[in-house]
């Protein structure tokens, strides 16, 4: 009899162990935004954007002066060379949003094919972490309604992250 007690709590306690799955969760976002390589990208899309959008408000400006010009210049010109003029305006402002939304898009299409390389850099240090920890599953933050602060590896991956990299080639 003892010994079955023995055995049934041996299995029990086996099973019990082997059943025990380690789950974790990460914030990407947060090491997207937070890690060196992320604030690196992060500051020359901004340093890009400063620049270019200096231009374009300075277009803008002068868009608008031309506007103001031309609405004062309304009863003095006559109709056809109003129109021909209000023509040409329409065509630069036309112009002005196609390159400005052209650039808005080039801006973006940088942004995620940086965050792709941020990403595939980041993939294999997780992976690495996964198997040195025996962690079982790996979810990510926004998915999360509660959970406890110890289960957030964040802040090891973004350690382990600016270990392996600061900066990336654009």
């Amino acid at each position: 009899m003892k010994k079955i007690i023995i055995f049934i709590f041996f299995l029990n306690s086996f099973f019990q162990t082997s059943l025990r799955a380690e789950i974790v969760y990460i914030d990407i976002n947060f090491i997207l935004n937070t890690s060196e390589v992320g604030k690196y990208l992060n500051n020359h899309l901004q340093e890009i954007n400063n620049k270019n959008m200096t231009i374009y408000k300075k277009k803008e400006i002068d868009l608008i002066d031309k506007e103001k010009n031309l609405i004062a210049k309304q009863n003095i010109l006559e109709k056809s060379e109003f129109k021909k003029k209000l023509n040409n305006l329409s065509n630069e402002v036309q112009k002005y949003r196609s390159d400005r939304k052209k650039y808005l898009e080039e801006i973006n299409q940088i942004k995620i094919k940086n965050t792709q390389k941020i990403l595939n850099i980041l993939n294999p240090i997780i992976t690495e972490y996964v198997e040195n920890n025996s962690i079982t599953l790996v979810i990510p933050k926004k998915n999360i309604i509660v959970g406890k602060k110890n289960l957030d590896i964040t802040e090891k991956i973004i350690i382990l992250l600016n270990d392996k990299v600061k900066s990336i080639d654009f």
